[in-house]
């Protein structure tokens, strides 16, 4: 599929009308609560997705890190048809052979010595009960987190999302939080202690624009919480599962956590998350202590096992490290004035509102991510992109101006 690359005033006046166009799709009897893009999505096939008008995009956002194996992948049809027929749904108070092989495939591609799995619906449900194992446990009061996370929107999970004072009128904190600066290990060091649960953060923090921790950072945290007592929890909701390049990121940091939770791709678009631990913190649990309905349903555990095969057999973890390579040399281009992320979760920080650019890359016909960081582009695409994809993509991005027009006219 072409790209066709129009003119900046061109693109401009198309992304400006398309979301007056598009209101009417998204009113109607669903609660008006989300940012949308201003286009309604009718199909999917690969890595692009095709509006209700018939116009193609490459989709560099991917459903929010979601659709990891794209859109129509016929190991994932299968697995969801062939599961569906056999068994539709039961609960966890019966054993699914199914839920054993998708739980033994997680296992496989997890960091050494995690090797018992809790499946659950979402990355936030994943954080809330790592969170409860971790005061379970410690019996401690406090938990570490650190600045521009975000964990989720429960209450557990929002209290250690940065603007947590905002997040969703709970009336209170439903525990103690040390707020620990970006990347500051002399910060961490000192906010680690022994009333300290948990610490826990992001390796790659999504919402923030993708910007990753560093090495020393994450490694100051292990060896911290070791000293205090308390466990560590690495959430993967949006980078696990293959997107850093490798199974997880943990292994790309050198780290073994407690905890390790994940979500977002793992069953290719199916909701489903998940959170691991080794057999020392299992044995500590007792039953009746984590609990979920819908959770390891049939479904989605034939999914998960299905993308995680795809995953394995299909090679997609070095495709991931060379077209990661590929946005790196090529996408410093346009507006576009650094790079920073791990594997396919990426920010393109620009010279300009992200929001301008993103609007004038789906005139393009590319869609791609916002954040929290005004001027951060954020790259979460499937993770089956290839190269000719990031070509397109460097090509639509070279057309863009660095500065606004306004900006230029002065």
């Amino acid at each position: 599929m072409g790209v066709v690359l129009m003119s900046a005033q061109s693109a401009a006046t198309q992304a400006a009308s398309t979301p007056a166009a598009s209101s009417a799709a998204g009113a109607g009897p669903l609660l008006d609560v989300f940012d949308r893009m201003g286009m309604t999505v009718a199909l999917g096939d690969g890595v692009t997705v095709e509006d209700s008008t018939g116009r193609r995009y490459i989709d560099f956002y991917g459903g929010h890190a979601v659709a990891s194996l794209g859109y129509g992948h016929q190991r994932l049809l299968d697995a969801l048809t062939g599961q569906a027929q056999r068994l539709f749904f039961q609960s966890n108070a019966v054993d699914l052979e199914v839920r054993t092989r998708a739980a033994a495939a997680l296992v496989r591609i997890a960091p050494k010595g995690l090797t018992k799995v809790f499946f659950v619906n979402s990355g936030a449900e994943a954080n809330e009960n790592a969170l409860r194992i971790a005061f379970l446990v410690t019996r401690r009061p406090k938990v570490v987190a650190v600045s521009g996370a975000f964990h989720g929107r429960t209450a557990a999970a929002a209290a250690i999302t940065d603007h947590h004072e905002t997040w969703y009128a709970f009336p209170r904190m439903p525990f103690d939080v040390s707020w620990v600066p970006f990347d500051d290990v002399a910060a961490l060091r000192a906010a680690v202690d022994r009333d300290t649960a948990a610490v826990i953060f992001e390796p790659v923090q999504g919402v923030a624009g993708a910007r990753a921790l560093s090495r020393n950072f994450v490694q100051a945290a292990r060896a911290a919480a070791t000293q205090a007592g308390a466990l560590l929890i690495l959430d993967e909701v949006q980078i696990g599962v293959g997107r850093s390049g490798h199974g997880f990121a943990a292994d790309h940091y050198g780290v073994l956590p407690d905890v390790l939770t994940t979500a977002k791709g793992i069953a290719g678009g199916f909701p489903c998350g998940a959170l691991l631990v080794g057999d020392a913190l299992a044995a500590q649990l007792k039953k009746g202590q984590l609990g979920t309905t819908f959770g390891g349903g049939p479904l989605a555990c034939a999914l998960v096992e299905a993308t995680l095969q795809a995953i394995e057999e299909d090679r997609v973890l070095e495709r991931v490290r060379r077209v990661s390579k590929r946005i790196l040399e090529t996408c410093r281009v346009g507006p576009v004035e650094a790079i920073q992320g791990l594997g396919l979760l990426l920010g393109l920080k620009c010279t300009r509102p992200a929001k301008e650019v993103l609007a004038e890359l789906r005139a393009r016909g590319i869609l791609a991510g916002s954040s929290h960081d005004p001027k951060v582009v954020r790259l979460l695409p499937p993770l089956v992109v290839e190269e000719e994809h990031v070509a397109q993509l460097a090509a639509a991005l070279a057309s863009l101006p660095r500065q606004a027009a306004l900006e230029n006219s002065r």
